[in-house]
């Protein structure tokens, strides 16, 4: 009995998939185990180099060929001897700048280097990486930790390029292998010396491998050799094999020209010697065929060369391989026909036949057919020339467009059987089918195709036949006509007909308003189709909505549109006619009555007036009737309407002649004067006449009583209105306007209060900028007109005067660019005033301009020089800290103190030494004394009592700061989030708040700012304080609680799913539900807070919720685990169908429960037990399926070869012990009284670095260390 070695059946799979299916299947019985021995369960790998073995010859079942894979990771060690070393400061290794370097080159290069120092004091370094970092790593090791030198090396100037290689590819490789810098002179440099740089022995391995170089490129020649082109062929042999075979051979490269390249030229390239050889090889080649070959020459059709010389050339190739001689073809371009054949004598014939052969192997033929016929011969997509061309796939058909022949090539039987089928068809077609071609002019064509092409097809379709009608680009009036004989000639006949209808056509474009298009064609085209069924001939075309056109375009025969263009105007004038609208107002309540019981009354109406009548809708506020239709019988609707609501009420209606220039005036603004009088007098209606009618009867409809008040009223007011409404205008130059308004409105109004009339001057956006109108009674409006006439006429009197003005006071006129004497001409009248130059003794001022504009000017500068002379200073002290305030965002309240009472007022310099103390929000010590300083005094300058006016109105713009008393608890909500409260209010108020610190705990909060806007933030923020302490008390009544306790299992029913039973008692009862936490004592604890009676309403809901979860009861059942799955459904589907069906809860077991198989279902007793019969019943249902899947997986699953067993085919052993593995026959271990290696033992299984000596060797082989 041998040993057996155990493997797992996993091992054995994977080992044996490498043989092949002989050496595993077949050999034992199938009741039987298989063992396998060593040899076949593990190959042996090939050994490289056995004796007797043969390259190529399969060495084991792993395969013949094994490429070696290279190692990513490689590994160099080089040596630098002491005397080399860049840097030899030993006293500090690793630490010193070698080690900088290194690690510079590592972080460069990606490359590990490790330096270890030899006893010489030399450094041994290793670099390990990828192949490319360590040769890129030891190039810069080498450049930077070792001494450089350098040597030249001369070799002729044109191997440089092979030094250099393909884009520098070879210089790159040879500069890392070598560790060196290679410098080569530039192509224009005539120096032939190339420098390296690097270390000694990298100097010497660069200069020997640039020598090797230069060394291969010495023996390298170049050969041309000028032979007559005819005898390269036979130099070259049948598809180049002769000049391939001979390139083996010698090794020399040789290139031959072309056929189509007209050169002589061979060039032969490579070592001497082989260029040598080839070339005395070729040159006899070419003596002995010149010496032994011969030609004649044959004429062959031009149309037949291209099959003697073949695909790609190759039936020449082929004739040359056979017969040995080279057939030489004209060009293709040129027009001869003759060939030439060259070769040994004896071989001409039999390449001459196979020439002929050839040229008549593929034979061309042309058939005659009418090229409209073309098409009918192809077929339809191609079926009748597809047929031909299945059942002789070698003949190639052409037909031409526009010429009566077809051309046919291929082989001679081919192309005649394809010849006669094609002529056979071309008789059918002559037999039965006809063409004809017709004029027609291009114009008519659209008309023949019809709307998607209508017309064309159902001619086409009806006779049978083909019509070809050419494209608008064709500009072409030939219409082709093609088919059986009989269609041909109908259609022919119907074409020239419609064609001779159209030139009897005309085309009539009626303008007709677009409003009316969409009732003309009616509902669904309802309308027109009757006008397109009387006048069947016309084509009527209506524009395109979004075009906006009023043109309908009618084309047809010419009676037939005259008659179709008169009935549409008829239309058009009864839809005119029609078209005429009325608005007519009732008094809402008489709208029932007017429509009637179910509408009788309004049905009638519109019946026997033949009117459209519409009514507002009930919830709208109008009262307008609209009626549509004739003139006459709207007017007879409108009276039979206004009869209904006379008989229902006293109505009366009255007309009044008040003249149209006054109507828009007694309406008003948006209606409200007519409103007004309207509603004054008991809701009379009175209708105004349409604006551009030039009617002027008003017309007033009510009771009785109110009409005649609403007639005295209108009356009353058109007359104020006549009286008031005469309007005069008057000429006056633009800059006079100013003057004649006068300073503040003064001179106009003086006009307007003695007048009475009201004066309208233009507007900068007024056209008309001299007009100026006058509106009031006519007696007023003519009296304001004479004094603006009279104030006009002595503007245009320009006079010349002047007067003395001191010089101090000159400064006041012309500074800021003389902005007060532009003030002085826009408000008199553009009066030019003119003072003397700066530094000039004159007093004397010039006024140039309207003799009152003068005068007036001159009153002007006098209050000026009056208010100069005047002047005095008032100092107000004001603190510093609060001057920005009181000059406001830009100075807008400075300026407008200044211009309210013209006094110029100075802040003084600002101090930032003197500044005192800055207090928080600008608190101020009230104990503190104020001391005025400079920086403090504001100095206003004007007239004494403006000046004190000024005054006041300064200090009234210094913030005071008063203390509102705010509970401290109070101060956070008033700060607000982020601090947006107390920013809102100082906004709001313009104030500043401030609010002490939280650790101080005061009741007091500060508000600076002006008088007015402090008092009005004082009770801003005691409205504030009122509403946080209402929401204290809110909060202290929400606040109530209550705890109930609740048994924990009930916890997640009132929970409920994902929360929902407790959110709806939440949003029901607005309160808090907290439920215990998982580490608190007591987890019966539920706590409601909120209101106290929503708080007790929440707990008796828990507590009802409670008493009917008590009543529940709780059941197992036991059921199969398999059947677990399909009860729950997919994402638990079945099962919440189950539990909404019968109102219970179900809990199946978690993975890994000691009880599987329990399932727990809770509810009412009745739904519990109903529940557990449907479960019951649905393990019962889908048992049986698993069972039967299980069963028939039983049967399917294949029989294990491995042993252990398993479903089927188990045996006994299926619940035996563990499996016992694989084994393997006749393993090394057990071979000549060997046992298996000990893997304990330190001689079988060494350890690294220790020396044991080697046993006998052993089936393993050679022990490795």
């Amino acid at each position: 009995m041998s040993s057996v070695a155990v493997l797992t059946p996993e091992s054995f799979a994977e080992h044996r998939s490498g043989l092949k299916d002989q050496e595993i299947t077949g050999c034992v019985p199938e009741d039987e185990a298989y063992i396998p021995t060593y040899l076949e369960a593990f190959p042996p790998l090939p050994e490289k180099g056995a004796p007797g073995e043969k390259a190529g010859e399969q060495a084991s079942a792993w395969g013949s060929k094994i490429r070696p894979i290279k190692a990513s990771i490689i590994t160099q060690v080089f040596h630098v001897p002491l005397e080399e070393r860049r840097y030899k400061d030993n006293s500090q290794f690793g630490e010193g700048e070698e080690a900088k370097v290194c690690l510079d080159i590592m972080q460069r290069t990606g490359a590990h280097i490790e330096l270890s120092l030899a006893k010489d004091q030399g450094l041994s370094i290793m670099v390990t990486g990828k192949l490319d970092s360590v040769m890129k790593a030891r190039k810069e090791i080498v450049a930077r930790l070792q001494t450089q030198a350098s040597a030249t090396v001369a070799i002729p100037k044109e191997h440089h390029r092979f030094v250099i290689g393909k884009n520098g590819e070879k210089l790159q490789e040879l500069e890392l292998k070598t560790a060196t810098k290679i410098a080569i002179p530039r192509p224009d440099d005539p120096s032939a010396n190339i420098r390296i740089t690097g270390t000694k022995e990298g100097i010497e391995k660069a200069r020997h491998e640039i020598l090797l170089i230069s060394a291969e490129q010495d023996k390298r020649a170049v050969e041309r050799l000028s032979l007559e082109k005819a005898f390269h062929p036979f130099i070259a042999g049948a598809h180049n094999r002769l000049v391939q075979e001979l390139s083996q051979e010698t090794g020399a490269r040789i290139s031959i020209p072309p056929p189509s390249l007209p050169k002589d030229e061979i060039v032969i390239t490579g070592e001497k010697e082989a260029v040598a050889l080839a070339l005395s090889r070729i040159r006899a080649i070419y003596d002995d065929k010149k010496r032994k070959t011969t030609t004649i020459s044959v004429e062959v059709k031009k149309s037949q060369h291209k099959y003697i010389i073949g695909p790609k050339g190759n039936t020449l190739q082929e004739i040359l391989e056979t017969t040995g001689v080279s057939v030489e073809m004209p060009p293709l371009d040129s027009g001869s026909e003759t060939i030439i054949l060259r070769g040994e004598p004896d071989k001409l014939g039999p390449a001459l036949t196979q020439v002929y052969a050839k040229a008549k192997s593929v034979m061309v033929v042309e058939v005659t057919a009418p090229a409209w016929l073309h098409r009918f011969i192809i077929g339809k997509k191609g079926q009748n020339i597809g047929r031909i061309t299945q059942q002789l796939p070698r003949v190639h058909i052409e037909f031409t467009d526009g010429e009566e022949r077809i051309s046919l090539e291929g082989p001679t039987e081919e192309v005649e059987q394809a010849q006669a089928q094609i002529q056979e068809i071309i008789k059918d077609l002559l037999v039965r089918m006809d063409y004809t071609e017709v004029i027609i002019d291009q114009r008519f064509h659209r008309h023949l195709i019809g709307k998607n092409g209508a017309n064309i097809n159902r001619i086409k379709e009806q006779y049978k036949v083909s019509v070809r009608i050419p494209q608008d680009s064709e500009r072409s009036g030939l219409v082709r006509i093609e088919g059986d004989p009989k269609g041909v000639q109908l259609a022919r006949r119907e074409l020239i007909e419609m064609v001779q209808r159209m030139e009897n056509e005309r085309t009539k474009d009626l303008i007709v308003e677009q409003k009316f298009h969409r009732t003309i064609i009616g509902q669904k085209g309802e309308k027109i189709k009757e006008v397109r069924d009387k006048f069947p001939e016309v084509i009527i075309n209506f524009p395109d909505p979004s075009q906006k056109s009023d043109i309908v375009q009618l084309r047809g025969p010419k009676n037939e549109v005259e008659k179709c263009a008169k009935f549409l105007q008829k239309i058009i004038a009864d839809l005119i006619e029609n078209s005429f609208s009325l608005s007519v107002p009732i008094f809402k309540q008489f709208h029932k009555n007017i429509i009637g019981k179910g509408g009788a009354n309004i049905k009638k109406i519109r019946e026997e007036t033949n009117t459209k009548i519409d009514l507002p809708t009930e919830n709208s506020n109008s009262e307008m009737i609209v009626i549509t239709g004739k003139k006459s019988n709207c007017e007879a609707a409108r009276d039979r309407i206004l009869a209904i609501q006379r008989e229902l009420a006293n109505i009366k209606e009255t007309e009044v002649a008040i003249p149209a220039k006054l109507h828009n005036s007694l309406i008003g603004s948006k209606g409200c004067l007519v409103r007004s009088i309207m509603e004054d007098c008991g809701g009379v209606h009175i209708h105004f006449p349409s604006e551009g009618s030039g009617s002027d009867k008003v017309t007033i409809r009510g009771p009785v009583g109110e009409v005649e008040k609403a007639k005295k009223q209108l009356l009353q007011l058109a007359e104020e209105k006549q009286v008031n409404n005469f309007t005069a205008e008057l000429q006056a130059k633009p800059e006079y306007h100013k003057f004649l308004i006068g300073r503040g409105g003064a001179n106009i109004r003086r006009v307007r209060d003695k007048t009475g009339a009201r004066i309208i001057f233009p507007s900068p956006d007024d056209s008309e900028q001299e007009l100026i109108t006058i509106v009031g009674k006519e007696e007023a409006v003519r009296q304001a007109q004479k004094e603006l006439e009279s104030l006009v006429k002595n503007l245009d009197d320009v006079v010349e005067d002047s007067m003395v003005v001191d010089v101090r006071h000159h400064r006041h006129f012309v500074c800021r660019r003389g902005q007060v004497l532009r003030e002085l001409a826009e408000e008199y009248g553009g009066v030019a005033v003119s003072f003397p130059r700066t530094g000039a003794s004159s007093q004397r001022v010039t006024l140039k301009g309207a003799k009152d504009c003068v005068e007036a000017a001159k009153k002007r500068i006098q209050e000026l020089i009056e208010d100069l002379e005047s002047q005095v200073s008032v100092e107000v002290t004001i603190p510093q800290r609060y001057h920005r305030a009181i000059m406001g965002p830009k100075g807008c309240r400075i300026q407008y103190i200044t211009r309210e009472h013209e006094v110029q007022i100075k802040f003084p310099e600002r101090d930032d030494s003197a500044e005192a103390p800055p207090q928080e929000n600008g608190d101020v010590s009230s104990e503190a004394e104020f001391v005025p300083r400079k920086c403090d005094i504001i100095t206003i300058a004007g007239r004494a009592e403006k000046c004190e006016l000024a005054k006041a109105a300064l200090l009234a713009l210094v913030p005071i700061t008063e203390d509102v008393e705010v509970s401290y608890e109070l101060h956070r909500y008033i700060i607000g989030q982020k601090g947006s409260g107390i920013r809102k209010m100082m906004e709001e108020y313009e104030v500043n708040i401030w609010v002490p610190q939280p650790e101080k705990q005061l009741d007091v909060i500060k508000v600076t700012g002006l008088v007015a806007n402090v008092e009005r933030a004082k009770q801003g923020l005691l409205e504030r304080v009122k509403e946080l302490q209402a929401e204290q008390e809110d909060r202290a009544l929400r606040s109530f609680k209550v705890t109930v306790s609740v048994e924990p299992k009930f916890h997640p029913k009132i929970i409920g799913r994902k929360g929902a039973v407790i959110s709806q008692i939440r949003k029901d009862h607005d309160v808090s539900i907290q439920f215990p936490d998982k580490g608190d004592e007591q987890q019966d604890l539920i706590v409601i807070s909120g209101y106290e009676r929503n708080v007790e309403e929440a707990r008796q809901a828990i507590q009802q919720l409670v008493a009917e979860l008590q009543e529940m009861v709780s059941h197992d059942v036991h059921l199969d685990p398999r059947t677990h799955a399909r009860i729950i459904g997919a994402r638990g589907k079945a099962i919440r169908k189950l539990m909404e069906e019968f109102k219970v809860d179900i809990r199946f077991p978690q993975p890994g429960s000691d009880e599987p198989d329990k399932v727990t279902v809770m509810g009412l007793p009745e739904t519990v037990d109903n529940a557990i019969d449907h479960l019951l019943n649905l393990e019962e249902e889908y048992m049986l399926s698993v069972t039967e899947t299980e069963t028939l997986a039983a049967y399917m699953k294949p029989p294990s070869r491995y042993g252990g067993g398993g479903g089927a085919g188990g045996g006994d052993d299926s619940s035996g012990g563990p499996a016992k593995g694989f084994v393997v026959r006749d393993a090394p271990w057990n071979a000549g009284g060997n046992k298996a290696p000990d893997m304990s033992s330190a001689e079988d299984f060494p350890t690294f670095g220790t020396g044991v000596a080697p046993k006998q060797a052993s089936a393993w082989g050679p022990k490795k260390f």
